[in-house]
């Protein structure tokens, strides 16, 4: 992973001398906000790697000496039958409309969204799939 994490680390370096650049030349308060958080997001994402990196120690991918085979395996768990996502995605969509039309609907998107994330949450935790 400190390939990732350095990528990021240089994209948040790139964003951090772009951001005065734009700032300087158009004035922008919007596009210079988005840089900002761009900025800080990148960064948070390369700090994160890094620090992940260090924990788990080198994968296959970081040694340059690893075969193949060595990246073989369960890469981890993936709920093939789970219509919970669709759900999440369908009240977010709800809620940005909420913020466009009205706030009303927002606030029941919100509703719809903490009871489709509690079910992605908890789905294996109940009924047939339980364990």
């Amino acid at each position: 992973m400190k390939i990732e994490g350095f990528i990021f680390l240089c994209l948040t370096a790139f964003f951090a001398m772009v951001t005065p650049v734009y700032w300087f030349l158009s004035h922008d308060p919007t596009g210079t906000a988005a840089l900002l958080m761009s900025t800080l997001l990148a960064g948070l994402i390369g700090f994160y790697t890094l620090i992940t990196a260090r924990r788990v120690g080198p994968r296959p991918e970081d040694r340059k000496d690893a075969d193949i085979e060595e990246g073989a395996g369960e890469l981890g768990f993936f709920s093939p039958h789970s219509w919970w996502p669709l759900y999440c995605g369908l009240s977010l969509a709800l809620a940005v409309l909420g913020v466009v039309f009205g706030w009303w609907l927002f606030l029941i998107a919100v509703g719809v969204g903490t009871v489709s994330v509690l079910g992605l949450v908890f789905e294996y935790y109940r009924g047939v799939h339980a364990h």
